[in-house]
């Protein structure tokens, strides 16, 4: 005797909590940006989910001069892209907040 398919809804359901989906979202910022600095900054992520959908607040910090508005897309190009193929999630703001310019450290913190 041949089962019938069981629908999603009767399934369950797979939640992420958001701390992951912040880690998620830290670790895509590191990696638009390269490598961290040596004083060990690294960028830290907040995020709110609501049902299958992100919103993200990225904090990093950058090295100048630099084409700081180039970077802040890279990060938030990236941190989209990897919250929505990890964790499935639509992502429709990512918020980057600039802690700190680094002065002086030309070619770190470079597009990729």
């Amino acid at each position: 005797m041949a089962r019938e398919p069981v629908t999603a809804a009767e399934r369950g359901a797979t939640t992420i909590a958001d701390r992951v989906v912040a880690k998620i979202a830290a670790q895509a910022a590191r990696e638009a940006l390269g490598r961290p600095p040596r004083d060990g900054h690294k960028p830290h992520a907040t995020v709110v989910v609501h049902r299958d959908v992100a919103h993200v607040s990225v904090t990093v910090e950058l090295g100048y001069p630099s084409d700081i508005g180039g970077q802040c897309g890279a990060v938030r190009r990236r941190v989209t892209e990897r919250v929505a193929g990890l964790a499935g999630m639509e992502v429709p703001e990512v918020a980057v907040h600039v802690e700190r310019l680094r002065p002086g450290h030309e070619g770190r913190g470079s597009l990729r």
